[in-house]
């Protein structure tokens, strides 16, 4: 299992800033070492959701740096509600974390 997200949520107003870092090597499929190629290896699809309703609903490709951050804006949020976030990688690796709004 892959190591847990660092998420944070904080409101401003009535949008909340969240705020996402994601563990994962991010293999390109091209990288050379003394063994041969390191094979492709990379998160496909990201969905982020705001208590429970798609919020962001995204199709990544290895072009995507190691440890990927992702920053968004969700509005009409308020304290306490909870933000999901679901990544999937091509060797069927998923992962699944929640927070909740600090106000």
């Amino acid at each position: 299992m892959s190591e847990a997200m660092k998420i944070s949520a904080r409101l401003q107003g009535d949008t909340a800033d969240v705020r996402i870092l994601m563990r994962h090597p991010m293999e390109t499929g091209t990288r050379k070492t003394a063994t041969g190629i390191v094979p492709l290896h990379f998160i496909q699809s990201v969905i982020v959701q705001h208590n429970g309703k798609t919020v962001l609903d995204s199709q990544w490709s290895q072009a995507i740096s190691r440890d990927p951050f992702l920053g968004l804006r969700i509005k009409n949020a308020r304290a306490g509600d909870k933000i999901t976030v679901n990544w999937l990688d091509n060797t069927g690796d998923k992962r699944s974390d929640e927070v909740t709004i600090n106000g």
